[in-house]
This record gives structure tokens, C-alpha cells and sequence, in this order.
């Protein structure tokens, strides 16, 4: 596993070190998961649940690479500058509020950040209707 994830808990990483984060908040975050989930057959790369005010999911895409995309309204790109930081739980244990809704692997180390902005704005584009 990759020596950014904590052993025990959770721990605070800085965004654009080791990974660049695409944060999406609420309902939309939930319908994006669920669709990069089914659409890679549940092999997304790493996506971290925090489950405090909106329930954000954040995306944890290769350094470097969420910036070449103009991400939507309400979908924050977390990369490499002042206060950038992302909670990252350890892979087993109490690591409330975070936990993994897709934990990284060796074949998937990141979510792809192309196929997450098309997933996404397909969703936000209503060409893909909502889970129900």
C-alpha cells in the first residue's frame, strides 16, 4: 500500500504530492462514485467517503493532472498550493468520519482522472439519471 495511507486512523496528506483530489459534495458525489464504480467493475482506484456536513467524496487522481480539466460548479480540484489537504483514513480500524469507498490497489493506485471528468459531467448533464 502506498506510504501515504496512515496505519491507524486517519491522517491529513497535502494535496499534489502524492495525489491531486477532485472533491465532490452531497448527492452529485454519491452519483459519481457509483457510476466510476460500475462503469470500471468496482475497480476505481481510490475514493475517500468523509461523512461530516455535506458528505463529500474525494477522488484521488495522479499529481499534477487535476488541473487540466475545467471542473463544474460545486466540484472543488484539490492540487498542490496553500491549504490544500485531504483526510485520508487507514485502510482497517476506527477511521470515522473517513472511510474508503474504493481503496486504492496496486493495479488501480488512482482514480483516471479523464474518464472521472467525462463520468461527472455526464451526471451533471442528466444524461445519466440518478440512482434511485
Amino acid at each position: 500500500m502506498p506510504s501515504w495511507i496512515p496505519a491507524s486512523g486517519h491522517a491529513l496528506r497535502h494535496a499534489g504530492i502524492h495525489f491531486d483530489a477532485i472533491r465532490v459534495s452531497g448527492l452529485l458525489g454519491e452519483q459519481v462514485a457509483y457510476e466510476i464504480m460500475q462503469f470500471t467493475d468496482f475497480q476505481a482506484g481510490p475514493i475517500i467517503r468523509s461523512r461530516i456536513g455535506e458528505r463529500s467524496m474525494y477522488f484521488l487522481v495522479p499529481p499534477g493532472t487535476a488541473s487540466a480539466h475545467l471542473w463544474p460548479a460545486g466540484v472543488d480540484a484539490l492540487v498542490r498550493k496553500g491549504s490544500d489537504f485531504v483526510g485520508v483514513p487507514a485502510l482497517d480500524g476506527l477511521t470515522y468520519p473517513l472511510d474508503w469507498r474504493s481503496r486504492p490497489t496496486a493495479q488501480d493506485p488512482f482514480v483516471e482522472t479523464a474518464l472521472l471528468f467525462e463520468l461527472l459531467m455526464k451526471v451533471v448533464e442528466d444524461e445519466i439519471p440518478a440512482v434511485r
